[in-house]
């Protein structure tokens, strides 16, 4: 069974339009973390939720965009590289092609998870070729959470990528990953 997509068009879309745009201005309610070898990190703090939403501007000089939207999509790679991943598996639920990742934690921390869907399309937009990668936080009776470990229910990413002209990328990604007050312990 396939599964169906969970993003519309328009947000597709919305994305491809935030690789056009500039990084945030200096002294704007965005506020510049880290600047380093050509990749700016930003972060805007949400008072209501207690959460940071964090944006990434910059380009990776010698890896093609496909190449780094391949990687991003590949779970199975994914496990080999990053040492944080205790559970990392794909699988079909209600039609819905659902994620489910722990993430470890060091002690005293507890393990995060996450549930959730995501979507790439390559895309034709104004003559230029964008790899587009959508996520967002789910929720299914056929993954409950787990006790002792807490859950993220506001995961969002986008990541939107293309080429540098050469043979790199540009990339735009965009994250508000979790919980603030819960996230402590």
């Amino acid at each position: 069974m396939e599964a169906q997509p969970g993003f519309s068009e328009e947000r597709f879309q919305a994305a491809c339009r935030e690789l056009s745009q500039p990084a945030p201005a200096p002294g704007g309610a965005w506020q510049l973390l880290v600047e380093t070898m050509g990749i700016g990190i930003y972060r805007l703090y949400h008072e209501q939720s207690g959460l940071y939403e964090y944006k990434i501007f910059g380009g990776l000089a010698d890896c093609p965009p496909e190449l780094l939207a391949d990687v991003y999509m590949d779970l199975d790679y994914r496990k080999q590289w990053d040492q944080y991943v205790k559970e990392l598996c794909e699988k079909i639920y209600d039609e819905k092609r659902i994620i489910y990742w722990e993430v470890k934690y060091p002690f005293p921390l507890s393990n995060r998870d996450y549930v959730y869907i995501r979507e790439r399309r390559d895309m034709e937009v104004d003559g230029r070729k964008i790899w587009v990668m959508l996520a967002k936080s789910t929720s299914l009776p056929q993954c409950p959470e787990k006790p002792g470990i807490i859950r993220v229910n506001s995961y969002v990413q986008s990541l939107v990528l293309e080429s540098d002209g050469k043979t790199g990328s540009k990339e735009w990604s965009i994250c508000f990953p979790q919980r603030s007050a819960e996230g402590l312990l």
